[in-house]
């Protein structure tokens, strides 16, 4: 199954600035990363200290990364990025010298 880097950013303009709501909303998001990595969609998710980013690594296709970035729109923006693993990259390099 393909990984996906999938680096996030929160929309600043979209956050609370009552601390008791934006609380609120973090946690309700908090809790759809835990429901994810349930799922088995997202493997890991962590997020920079004092930004409002942070990264998770995503495994499917790429509609399932699509419908996993879905929910968290438009408070949340992403880029998403194939990744290959050592091995991939070990037989790619032999095939290339063939």
């Amino acid at each position: 199954m393909a990984k996906f880097l999938i680096l996030w950013e929160v929309d600043s303009a979209r956050v609370p600035t009552d601390a008791k709501e934006r609380g609120t909303a973090w946690l309700a998001m908090i809790e759809m990363v835990k429901a994810d990595m349930k799922k088995g969609s997202t493997k890991d998710w962590g997020s920079f200290p004092g930004e409002l980013r942070g990264f998770s690594i995503g495994e499917g296709t790429e509609a399932d990364m699509g419908r996993l970035c879905l929910p968290y729109m438009p408070y949340v923006r992403f880029e998403v990025h194939p990744v290959t693993s050592l091995a991939d990259n070990e037989q790619a390099i032999k095939a290339s010298m063939k």
